[in-house]
């Protein structure tokens, strides 16, 4: 393609945050950013100059102290702001007046509204019976629960006393939420007694009594009442009604307690289909300021702004979304089917509350695809000015779809990052064009690159290669919880290269000065040795309408490794000849021969973990009869069985 899908308008450029920023950072370091791939290269040179200027201008609320990075220290175990102080509740609760703080929808059964004024007071009464339940500094307090008003309120309320946040959704398991929380002990647990999925009552009261004895250390339960003012609590241990032990403290206001910049603030856990997961302790100060300059420079956030993110508070996008308070934006949280009780509710949200970013992940943009829906034709979407993709990779035809059947006037912000960092190391701007199939770039302050086999930059547009990062950022986690010695943390991200941190995505830099994602890098192809990323399949089978999904893994066979794509179909088509023919022939053109799978299978279901993102190497492994070591990371295990033992793939 020779020209962008959009351009951002002058207008929109000389208002942005970006732009603002530009003009400070030229003056600071008395040079010329031209564009936005200037300002990066200084972001990532200087980096000390570019966080401290970074702090100024986003209004982070704190002290600094007198270094930002010693420049001079390994990667591994490099602190920002080594003698700052901050308080990330004091951050998120910087306003007090009645405009809309949090707005929560689930489904069609509820709709909320709290003010800032009453998150604030909130906030406090629940800070102030979590130190009369005995919580003080380090001390863990668990949620499992859904997106909505309390689970903001328990992560605010447990960072105000210096205490670490953790939180799973509802859907997940006994056993899943045990391999997590069970390693973490938390002294508090915040549960609700169930909630809605598709038109479903869902009771969670059962699953909190199995979980409790499994949590050492566990001295108090919380249940929000969402489905029952009054939930029968008699089956819990020393379990009580959330809303009414908040309310049995008055609201007297809060005064906010400066922790390091790098205290404990949440901890958050590997995906797990490999084991149990990983726990991933991030700092206050690194996940503020990563956030406040994603959202103020690259999404534009602006003071009353209104953010959506489609997600659980078992996915890093809900702590992102949940910071967009420091930006002064309201939230927009949803509970529930996105589907429910139709296609259109997420966008009957956007035109009823004034949505101004739409974030969500790449799959539901593929599903509204898939069905045939054009929100552009039957909503307003006014106020939208920027959509943001994660959660696996946005295809060239999904940019298509968005600038035809959303907005055509639409800052579209693919984005991709991770539990790991909390944050998005390639990101949208609004000073570059949006180029279709492409990342726009990397973030600022990130020193990203695509590294070879040999640990060899790759030039724009010469290769694919591991997406690396060759500096250290704030966001980077404080540590892995019960990790002697930190060497899971280390073999995590530092092993493949000396002092490098490799993310595990396979990705190539294009001439445009973007990124595409190719896949993670563990389940890259390798058929004749040649590394195939599964999405530049997944791209080509999603363009035949008869499939809705598919899932690609390779199968040693015969010395070598061939692949195995498994498709998931429309209801009442059959996988013919014809069919499978048609395929081959799209993954031959669009792709390469190279990329054509040995065999094509149909599966009535495939196999994502609780974010969503389908699981390569558990299919893997289950087609190589190799154990999966935790399949209650799975939001759907028992999909796994769809590809055991299978004949076809003995020949």
């Amino acid at each position: 393609m020779t020209t962008p899908l959009w351009t951002p308008a002058p207008a929109l450029i000389h208002q942005s945050n970006l732009e603002h920023f530009r003009i400070r950072a030229e003056h600071a370091a008395g040079q010329k950013f031209a564009d936005y791939d200037a300002l990066w290269r200084w972001s990532v040179e200087d980096t000390a100059a570019f966080w401290d200027l970074a702090w100024d201008c986003m209004g982070v609320i704190g002290d600094k102290g007198d270094v930002v990075i010693d420049e001079t220290a390994p990667m591994f175990g490099a602190k920002f702001f080594p003698n700052g102080k901050i308080s990330f509740a004091e951050n998120c609760l910087r306003r007090r007046d009645d405009g809309d703080a949090i707005v929560f929808w689930a489904e069609d059964k509820i709709k909320r509204k709290l003010s800032y004024k009453q998150l604030y007071d909130r906030v406090s009464q629940l800070r102030e019976a979590l130190l009369k339940l005995g919580v003080q500094k380090g001390d863990r307090v668990a949620g499992y629960i859904s997106h909505m008003p309390e689970a903001v309120i328990g992560l605010l309320a447990a960072s105000s006393i210096g205490a670490i946040w953790s939180s799973a959704s509802p859907d997940f398991g006994v056993q899943g939420v045990v391999d997590r929380f069970g390693q973490i002990a938390p002294k508090v647990l915040i549960g609700m007694d169930g909630y809605y999925y598709n038109g479903k009552v869902i009771d969670c009261l059962s699953k909190i009594k199995d979980i409790q004895p499994h949590l050492l250390g566990l001295e108090h339960t919380l249940i929000v009442p969402y489905l029952n003012p009054n939930p029968d609590l008699s089956g819990l241990r020393n379990a009580q009604n959330f809303d009414t032990v908040c309310d049995s403290y008055p609201a007297t206001g809060m005064i906010f307690e400066k922790f390091d910049f790098n205290h404990p603030l949440v901890i958050m856990y590997s995906s797990g289909t490999t084991g149990v997961p990983k726990c991933i302790v991030h700092g206050a100060g690194g996940t503020l300021i990563q956030h406040m300059k994603e959202h103020q420079l690259q999404c534009d956030v602006k003071k009353d702004d209104r953010v959506f993110y489609f997600t659980t508070c078992g996915w890093m996008m809900w702590n992102w979304q949940v910071t967009a308070l420091a930006s002064n934006a309201t939230l927009l949280t949803y509970d529930g089917s996105p589907f429910y009780p139709n296609g259109n509710i997420l966008w009957d949200y956007a035109d009823a509350e004034n949505m101004t970013l739409f974030g969500t992940a790449a799959k539901y943009i593929d599903a509204i695809k898939k069905a045939n829906l054009r929100p552009r034709d039957t909503h307003k979407l006014s106020h939208l000015r920027t959509l943001t993709s994660t959660g696996s990779p946005l295809v060239h035809e999904s940019f298509d779809y968005i600038y035809d059947a959303i907005k055509p006037n639409l800052h579209l912000a693919s984005i991709s990052g991770g539990t790991d960092i909390v944050s998005c190391f390639v990101i949208g701007n609004n000073l570059s064009p949006v180029w279709r199939g492409e990342i726009q770039g990397a973030g600022l302050g990130y020193a990203m690159d695509a590294f070879d086999d040999d640990g060899k930059p790759i030039a724009p547009g010469a290769g694919q290669g591991e997406l690396v990062c060759t500096k250290p950022f704030p966001s980077m986690p404080v540590n892995f919880w019960n990790d002697e010695g930190n060497a899971k943390y280390k073999a995590a991200y530092f092993e493949r290269f000396d002092n490098i941190w490799c993310h595990g995505d396979w990705v190539e830099r294009t001439n445009n000065g973007g990124w595409i994602i190719h896949g993670r890098s563990d389940a890259t192809l390798k058929p004749g040795g040649v590394r195939i990323g599964t999405a530049e399949i997944y791209r080509q089978v999603e363009q035949v309408p008869e499939v809705l999904e598919s899932i690609a893994i390779g199968q040693m066979w015969d010395g070598d490794q061939r692949i195995i794509l498994f498709v998931r179909l429309r209801e009442g088509v059959e996988l013919n000849d014809d069919l499978q023919k048609r395929i081959k022939d799209q993954i031959k053109k669009g792709a390469s021969p190279r990329h054509v799978p040995a065999k094509i299978l149909a599966v009535s279901d495939i196999p994502r973990t609780k974010s969503g993102k389908i699981t390569e190497l558990a299919v893997r492994d289950i087609v190589h009869g190799r154990p999966i070591r935790n399949v209650e990371a799975l939001a759907n295990p028992a999909a796994l069985d769809l590809y055991k033992n299978l004949t076809e793939l003995q020949s």
